[in-house]
């Protein structure tokens, strides 16, 4: 087993919910432990990109482990499993059915011990542009020795002006 992969049991539950006539299915779910031993077994894969995004989750009162099941109004079957929110909202995008549960202390240890071994992911800061970047020049360049259009050095006037001295 590699040091960024981690074997969890996923078991979903369906609920049927009755609103007037009409009866509502609704799946949660119900447990999430480690190892192969339960209905669905999904695989916790790490990667360097998501680093900022587990650290993010960490930081959280209670982080989150995101499972993927399919699409929308399928029934629902586990794919995939993220400590990323990142992850799980572009699965959300997707049309995916997103299920979560609170992680496991053992899974927030590993994953605080793959962060310790592979570094914090660099903060990305705003860079800065550099003083006219991306500005147009508000002269016309102009060929050696001749002055460009606008205003001359020795009076400070518009070509054509005439001085009001």
């Amino acid at each position: 087993m590699h040091d960024n992969q981690r074997p969890l049991s996923v078991t979903l539950t369906e609920d049927t919910k009755k609103i007037g006539r009409f009866s509502i299915r609704q799946w949660h779910l119900d447990q999430l432990t480690s190892g192969e031993q339960g209905p669905h077994v999904v695989w916790l894969q790490l990667s360097m990109t998501e680093r900022a995004a587990y650290r993010f989750n960490l930081r959280s009162d209670t982080p989150q482990l995101f499972v993927r099941a399919g699409f929308s109004g399928d029934v629902p079957a586990p794919e995939a499993i993220s400590a990323s929110q990142e992850v799980a909202a572009g699965w959300m995008d997707g049309e995916q059915q997103v299920f979560e549960a609170p992680m496991p202390m053992a899974i927030q240890v590993w994953i605080e011990g793959y962060l310790a071994r592979h570094g914090e992911a660099p903060v990305e800061g705003r860079k800065k542009k550099r003083k006219g970047a991306g500005r147009a020049r508000e002269l016309p360049t102009s060929r050696r020795g001749e002055q460009p259009a606008g205003k001359t050095p020795e009076t400070g006037q518009t070509d054509g002006e005439e001085s009001s001295l």
